[in-house]
């Protein structure tokens, strides 16, 4: 049971997300996951989906996070279906953060190939979580299908997820590297070579790439 003063704070919390300032939502997400309670986890997943604060959002899914999962999850697995991009992308991330290997089924091929960067992102991020031992090298192919794909720091993301599955990805890395599609060559080679050496950093993985990719179109055209 909660007392009348318990229930006014929550309902001041829960009007605290919808305030124009960061800092006052911040606080009030603070404040509903330090004491959880089940009646605020639809107005927490409602404000993900249209919270621009990259902090905000991230208090937002610590408050569900510290609710039961047994409620959140299923919640969560519907917000996937919905149209607006960031809905999905919060709930992937929310659930990689969950962890529960039950919602792999949810992690469809259509997500991690999502038009939107950030929902295909989180989605690579969430789908190595989760995958179940033996998956491993189907999920590789799906996701070696976005090598190339977006700008730096999606081709980053993409590259770590790969990595994550560790060397059960290198057979089909190794067939991108003859790609046609010069974008795709760069990208496999530039992410074997961070599994390989993990401190050299991308941007200088992909323009090493890059070279070997001119130089070897030079060696044809010779």
């Amino acid at each position: 049971m909660t007392g009348p003063n318990e229930d006014t704070d929550a309902m001041r919390a829960l009007q605290g997300l919808a305030n124009s300032s960061s800092s006052v939502r911040l606080r009030a997400a603070l404040a509903v996951g330090t004491t959880p309670d089940p009646r605020f986890i639809d107005k927490l997943i409602e404000r993900c989906a249209i919270e621009p604060d990259f902090h905000v959002r991230e208090m937002l899914t610590w408050a569900l996070i510290r609710h039961s999962s047994a409620v959140t999850v299923p919640r969560l697995m519907d917000e996937l279906r919905s149209e607006r991009a960031q809905a999905r992308s919060q709930a992937l991330h929310t659930l990689s953060k969950i962890g529960d290997r039950q919602t792999w089924p949810a992690i469809t091929r259509a997500l991690l190939t999502d038009a939107d960067d950030e929902v295909a992102r989180s989605a690579w991020r969430a789908a190595v979580v989760l995958v179940p031992e033996g998956e491993e090298p189907e999920l590789t192919g799906v996701l070696s299908t976005q090598l190339g794909r977006g700008n730096r720091e999606t081709q980053l993301s993409l590259s770590r997820a790969l990595i994550a599955l560790g060397e059960v990805i290198m057979p089909t890395l190794r067939a991108a590297m003859t790609d046609l599609d010069p974008l795709v060559r760069a990208h496999a080679i530039a992410t074997e070579g961070l599994l390989r050496d993990p401190d050299a950093g991308f941007e200088f993985a992909i323009e090493e790439a890059k070279r070997v990719v001119a130089l070897g179109r030079a060696g044809q055209e010779g």
